[in-house]
């Protein structure tokens, strides 16, 4: 929810004013299913191992428990995939680049106006996120 995120822009004109702007965009909809399919794996990965620890019998007799729990783990792996580029792709690459955020403020849209953020943000942190 960048929206909820204010800063100080300074304003060009002949007094020096700073107005708050705030972020574009709401990215929680991927981030939500990030975590969700996250606790929806770890609980599903608890309860296979309470099935190979404890009733491992039971597992290794009957022959569709395997290709299920096969066919479980390929879908959590194909969704954790696609949670993955929907977070990357939606919010750790667009959202925080200074290109995209000077772009949205009016202040920057006159013809002799140059916007420059003076720095790029590290975006080590944000990338981890997409790969965890």
């Amino acid at each position: 929810r960048l929206y909820q995120i204010p800063f100080e822009m300074p304003d060009c004109g002949e007094e020096p004013e700073t107005h708050t702007l705030h972020l574009i965009g709401d990215f929680s909809a991927p981030a939500e299913f990030f975590v969700t399919l996250g606790v929806f794996s770890f609980l599903y990965a608890m309860a296979a191992l309470v099935l190979y620890l404890r009733f491992h019998s039971i597992y290794g007799e009957n022959k569709k428990l395997p290709f299920v729990d096969f066919c479980i783990t390929v879908c959590f792996a194909f969704f954790w995939l696609v949670a993955a580029a929907a977070w990357g792709k939606g919010f750790v690459k667009p959202a925080p680049r200074p290109a995209s955020l000077s772009a949205a403020m009016g202040v920057c849209q006159g013809q002799e106006v140059v916007c420059n953020a003076g720095a790029t943000p590290a975006m080590g942190l944000a990338n981890i996120s997409v790969v965890r």
